[in-house]
């Protein structure tokens, strides 16, 4: 077997591959005695069937078969010697007049190569790196949640406006019969509050949906329907009120901090706002961090400059599709994913020139800390460590979970890099202001 490479331009190639009968007769004539053995054709004990019969029935699929594998296994073998950084996948040139019939083949692929670049960390001008502050208000506003959270209920004749009143929603011809609390510091409509507040255990009152409450989510739980079938209803419903209470907010004592964040961790409401300062940062890092990677990645992809094998990658997609494409289907799908495509060659080049490795043993460690902080949404704040070490096996028994978390920490230990190479420069904001800059709402 003989295979060679003709270099088309810096972004194309054409792999030719040359083989003889010597490549295949072996394992062609091996099988086919094989087959003979297991043969049973009428006429014929088992295992006595004539081998030029067994050619002639079989001989075709078996050559075809056999120098497709030598195919596949050489050219796979030579793309790793010779180290060729392909795209997509080798594409076999149409042949007029192949036959199968002779005894030496030569075949042709396509090849699309992986263009040649530099990528510089140090950017022209600076990033914005966020870094968002749980401001006095924030911080309040989540104290009050907490009190209002373990406090205890109070039952009330009347309905006033800090109430949370227990009902039913019914609508017969909707077919709404479904029991739900109204928190009224949560209700939007003004006619709806002035509608409610007054009014007793046992009173119906009757209510319009469109813009009844400040989320649009709460109307869907409250009237039991899909979001679908909730999203923009324009109905009035009655609401039956079965319980009053006022929900008397709770102390601020060594009891509930202990039951916030376990015996003596807080002490005093001092450190209770400055444990919700921490822990609103910290989660704020994340959504900052995720921020800052896509707009690194951004500035990335618009300032690295290289050409792609367009022509080739076009002919790939279609060739290779779940289904058939036309050449502007082709080409639409290759504009889709061309931004992809390019990030992926850089942050593939970002990896190897900073030898950013993700070990095995760190891995794991990185999915029991994923582990941990989902059992503490739960309440299982301290698990055993021998516990941890059993759900992390099973989770790196599974190939897709081992995936999803290699591409977490590989985005963390990118992260990390930009943090210390990148021009950054540092803006510091509330939350609300964030969010507002960012997403513009």
């Amino acid at each position: 077997m003989n295979i060679t490479k003709e270099q088309v331009d810096e972004l194309n190639a054409i792999v030719k591959v040359a083989i003889t009968k010597d490549d295949y007769k072996d394992n062609v004539e091996k099988i086919l005695k094989d087959y003979r053995k297991q043969a049973n054709i009428p006429g014929f004990r088992k295992g006595q069937v004539p081998i030029g019969l067994i050619k002639k029935q079989y001989g075709k699929a078996v050559l075809v078969d056999e120098v497709n594998k030598l195919l596949q296994d050489n050219l796979n073998k030579y793309l790793t010697e010779e180290k060729l950084d392909v795209l997509g996948n080798p594409l076999p040139k149409q042949q007029e007049n192949f036959d199968w019939d002779k005894e030496e083949f030569d075949f042709e692929f396509e090849l699309g190569l992986a263009p040649s670049f530099e990528v510089s960390l140090k950017t022209k001008k600076p990033i914005t790196r966020y870094k968002i502050v749980a401001d006095q208000k924030m911080i309040d506003e989540q104290v009050e949640r907490i009190q209002k959270q373990y406090g205890k209920l109070v039952s009330k004749n009347e309905v006033n406006k800090v109430d949370e009143i227990n009902g039913i929603f019914k609508n017969e011809a909707e077919e709404i019969e479904n029991k739900f609390v109204i928190e009224l510091d949560k209700v939007k409509s003004k006619k709806a509050i002035d509608a409610l507040v007054g009014k007793k255990v046992g009173d119906i009152v009757s209510l319009k949906t469109k813009g009844l409450f400040k989320e649009d989510h709460l109307l869907t739980h409250a009237l039991g329907l899909t979001a679908e079938k909730g999203e923009g209803l324009n109905i009035d419903v009655d609401f039956e009120i079965q319980e009053i209470n006022e929900r008397e907010p709770a102390n601020l004592d060594q009891e509930l901090f202990d039951k916030l964040f376990g015996k003596d961790e807080v002490k005093s409401e001092d450190e209770l706002k400055a444990k919700i300062k921490e822990d609103s940062e910290k989660q704020f890092e994340q959504q900052a961090d995720q921020k800052l990677l896509n707009d690194i990645t951004e500035y990335f992809i618009e300032n690295t400059k290289f050409d792609l094998p367009v022509e080739f990658l076009t002919k790939w997609i279609k060739m290779t599709g779940e289904n058939p494409l036309t050449e502007d289907q082709a080409s639409e799908e290759f504009e889709k994913s061309e931004k992809g495509l390019r990030y992926q060659l850089i942050e593939g080049k970002i990896i190897q020139e900073n030898d950013i490795q993700v070990q095995f043993e760190e891995l794991k460690e990185f999915a029991k800390g994923f582990i941990k902080s989902q059992m503490a949404q739960y309440g299982q704040m301290n698990p055993e460590e021998a516990e941890l070490d059993a759900i992390a096996a099973r989770v790196m028994g599974n190939q897709d979970e081992v995936k999803r978390l290699s591409e977490q920490l590989m985005s963390q230990k990118l992260l990390t890099l930009y943090k210390e190479k990148v021009n950054l420069k540092t803006k510091e904001l509330t939350y609300d202001k964030f969010v507002t800059e960012v997403y513009g709402s």
